[in-house]
């Protein structure tokens, strides 16, 4: 191995007196020929329409987030100049890929077999991984225009990775921040119950935070 070569165990060095500045991913834009098309798909799907922008006759911009997703896809008119239909390799990361590729037939959708790899750069091999080894099943479906996604089975995490099945903050002033709005709900919701104190808060915080971060009904 190269002395040069990182692997996941080690970390970078930083010039003494800085530190490494946050930089989430947070939308990615998926070119599309019909906005209002793939509005109507992708509602379809479940997924939540955080924005939908007009400005004049030229731009519309809208953004979709998955369920449980901390990331969002953003497409319109305007807004990119590739083809549609041209995004491939979009990581949709699920823990139980048979359960997720059932839920989008039943949308309507139409989905790939699920198949598996048997390690990195190995053929595609169908059905589910035989020892439902982590990373390494898939199924496949593509959007009106062509955009294709992937769905990958993820049971266990590489070191390091959050789990967006829980909470998915990603600094201390986003967990510090979900916590205060946590708290000025209890608040109201100790007062719909008149005025008696919770004694349970911890986890009327905990399905609350969690309910936020995936984009579902909050707790009353």
């Amino acid at each position: 191995m190269s002395s040069t070569t990182l692997t996941h165990s080690e970390k970078p060095i930083e010039t003494p007196g800085t530190r490494t500045l946050d930089m989430k991913l947070e939308a990615v834009v998926i070119p599309v020929s019909d906005a209002a098309r793939s509005k109507q798909f992708y509602e379809g799907l479940g997924w939540r329409l955080d924005g939908d922008f007009v400005v004049g006759d030229t731009f519309r911009a809208m953004q979709f987030t998955p369920p449980g997703s901390p990331a969002s896809i953003h497409f319109g008119t305007g807004i990119t100049s590739a083809a549609p239909g041209s995004a491939s390799g979009l990581f949709l990361v699920v823990s139980d890929i048979d359960a997720a590729r059932a839920e989008l037939i039943g949308h309507g959708v139409e989905v790939s077999e699920v198949f598996h790899r048997a390690g990195p750069g190995k053929p595609a091999l169908s059905g589910r991984h035989p020892e439902r080894q982590s990373y390494s099943s898939y199924a496949t479906f593509k959007d009106p225009d062509g955009n294709e996604w992937l769905l990958q089975e993820v049971t266990t995490r590489l070191p390091g990775r959050v789990d967006s099945n829980t909470t998915d903050y990603a600094s201390v002033a986003d967990l510090a921040a979900a916590m205060r709005r946590a708290s000025e709900a209890h608040g109201e919701h100790e007062k719909r119950n008149g005025g008696q104190r919770d004694e349970n808060w911890p986890d009327w915080y905990a399905k609350y935070m969690v309910a936020e971060q995936a984009g579902k009904p909050l707790p009353l």
